[in-house]
């Protein structure tokens, strides 16, 4: 063990679109918005996360509120590197110390990044102290996360619906035999309900409450067996431009979700129909699991199922799999080197 040894701080990150989470000795230490509030005429950044999401639809023209990943990767440098560094240093067992320590991270990606993308989200965890950075594939995380047996010669199907993308992979023997990435997941549901609820009530909301409509009454089918209560929700009118507000229900927001799911089952389809038959035997007996927050959405199990005709299982927690298993993978190193992304 080398002197500085000591001084290595280890974490485990989940980079994601909507949301970052950080693991640290075991806990999960932050779970915050992906977002950063710019003062535009001075550079600086004034607000990160939680706080910043807060602002989001509020600012006036001198402050901007930025979300630096776009589709699971990172499309503004230098926020993103900001943002990556402020978590880090409010860690609360790092705020404590007086120099920023050696970091070494595992940090989760989408299938489908480039190159380019990978050595950007590399070289922000450099810029920030790493001094060893791992990147793994997000599908295998939550594959880990979930609690399945990755190292097996086992083929199991994982759906994780992120924020920005979705990510469908075949995985056995500790790799992604077969995987598809779409950038159709929860912005682009939000974006949905927000093209719904213009077109069909004259009404114009905000990402926030579109979001909100979501989580409350979101649902992928229109045969639900608990439904959720109609919503409330508050707008200006498109006509008379007068605040105003509606009644939502959860069926209209199935009809506003339904070509993006239909994209999502399609492209399960097509990971399906590429994947080698002896693995295609084990995921007819293990099901397809889904994880991330699109997860959440209600009946989405239900419709998978009809479509792929397999059992379809939520990971407990849906939106914390990628990176409890992001966290385990940290935990041992040595074990899961095969899944890291080389």
């Amino acid at each position: 063990m080398g002197l500085f040894d000591f001084m290595i701080v280890e974490i485990a990150m989940d980079l994601g679109t909507a949301n970052t989470l950080i693991i640290y000795d075991g806990k999960i230490v932050v779970d915050s918005p992906s977002i950063v509030a710019r003062d535009i005429r001075n550079g600086k950044i004034i607000a990160v996360g939680q706080e910043a999401s807060l602002m989001q639809g509020k600012t006036h023209e001198n402050i901007k509120t930025i979300r630096p990943l776009k589709d699971g990767v990172i499309a503004d440098f230098d926020a993103s590197e900001k943002m990556i560094s402020w978590f880090i240093k409010n860690i609360p067992q790092i705020k404590k110390n007086f120099f920023t320590p050696a970091l070494r991270m595992v940090v989760c990606i989408p299938s489908g990044i480039t190159e380019v993308e990978m050595r950007a989200v590399k070289e922000s965890c450099e810029r920030v102290n790493g001094k060893e950075v791992f990147l793994i594939h997000e599908p295998m995380a939550a594959a880990i996360g979930i609690g399945l047996d990755v190292m097996q010669p086992k083929g199991n199907i994982i759906v994780d619906i992120g924020g920005g993308t979705t990510e469908i992979a075949v995985i056995a023997l500790g790799g992604i035999i077969c995987d598809k990435s779409i950038k159709i997941a929860g912005d682009v549901f939000t974006n949905d309900i927000l093209y719904y609820i213009r077109t069909h009530h004259n009404l114009y909301i905000g990402e926030g409450s579109a979001e909100r409509i979501k989580i409350e009454v979101g649902a992928a089918t229109e045969d639900l067996e608990d439904a959720p209560e109609d919503i409330t929700v508050r707008g200006r009118d498109l006509l008379t431009g007068k605040p105003k507000e509606v009644k939502v229900s959860f069926r209209e927001i199935a009809k506003a979700l339904d070509k993006s799911i239909q994209r999502i089952e399609d492209a399960i389809m097509v990971t399906l129909s590429v994947t080698p038959p002896e693995l295609a035997a084990d995921i007819y007996n293990t099901g397809l699991y889904l994880a991330g927050g699109g997860a959440m959405l209600r009946g989405l199990d239900k419709r998978l199922s009809q479509k792929t005709e397999l059992p379809v299982y939520i990971a407990e927690d849906p939106l914390r799999a990628v990176v409890r298993g992001t966290g385990i993978v940290l935990k041992d190193i040595v074990k899961y080197k095969s899944v890291l992304v080389k």
